[in-house]
């Protein structure tokens, strides 16, 4: 299969002009990231001062779980939002009469992740530098895998939560905000896996992003190596990304075939 570059950049573009058009859009991705780092930054500072025995790290890893859980729900919202732009708008049926593949389709969506996790990983990485004197760079070299591997797991949500909707309709549509809330309990988003009851840890281990904050954890504490951290949080990657590729093709193939996706943008 080959994928069509221009194809790819002309939903890119599209997807791009929706946002800029739409300034309730632009103030999402801006509006809640910054909240979130504004309010747990200073729940974090507040409590550290009233304990007066708090580590100063407490803030510092915090804010780095700000920051990185921020790139996976961007990641994830990419893909999910986008195929609701075009149910919203009645346009789905448009793209997928044009000469348009799912892959094209995905990839486009995958892109303007990208674009959002650039804009919001150095929005919030400035504001925590400025209020919290947190410097992301801090992790160095290592922030590239990091972040990597909560876009892709990102893209998995988003393949998941879209599959879902195209199977379950509009009363899926809750599963594009919700589910990636609904795993951060088990992705020890702000604290180590060994917090969480020891029923629940084998779960904490299946989730890719465990590894990540983990090994972000690592990093800020001062110990370089996670290599063990970011190999499982790669292997679970490569799996469930393929996994909810499948998943969604087959789901998107389902609902032509019912006639449901028709129907979805009736």
């Amino acid at each position: 299969m080959i994928l069509r570059f221009d194809r790819i950049m002309g939903l890119f573009r599209r997807y791009v002009f929706i946002y800029m058009r739409g300034s309730f859009r632009i103030l999402d991705v801006a509006f809640w990231p910054v909240m979130d780092l504004l309010v747990w930054g200073f729940v974090s500072v507040y409590f550290i001062g009233l304990n007066g025995s708090g580590k100063p790290g407490a803030v510092t890893f915090l804010i780095g779980a700000i920051i990185l859980f921020n790139i996976l729900y961007r990641s994830q919202q990419s893909v999910t939002i986008s195929l609701l732009e075009d149910l919203w708008s009645r346009n789905l049926l448009n793209i997928f009469v044009a000469p348009i593949t799912v892959a094209e389709f995905i990839c486009a969506t995958y892109l303007v992740g990208l674009a959002q996790v650039a804009f919001v990983g150095l929005s919030t990485s400035i504001l925590a530098a400025l209020l919290y004197h947190f410097n992301i760079l801090s992790l160095g070299f290592l922030l590239v895998p990091l972040f990597l591997n909560l876009i892709v797991m990102g893209w998995s949500l988003g393949l998941l939560s879209s599959g879902l909707i195209l199977r379950y309709g509009h009363q899926a549509e809750a599963l594009c905000w919700a589910l990636p809330y609904l795993v951060q309990p088990f992705s020890a988003v702000f604290y180590p896996i060994s917090v969480l009851p020891t029923w629940l840890q084998p779960v904490s281990r299946l989730m890719p992003a465990s590894y990540v904050f983990e090994g972000m954890r690592s990093v800020l504490q001062g110990n370089a190596d996670v290599g063990a951290d970011l190999a499982w949080a790669t292997g679970l990657n490569a799996a469930y990304w393929i996994f909810f590729s499948f998943f969604y093709t087959r789901m998107l193939q389902a609902a032509r075939n019912r006639g449901s996706l028709a129907r979805l943008v009736s």
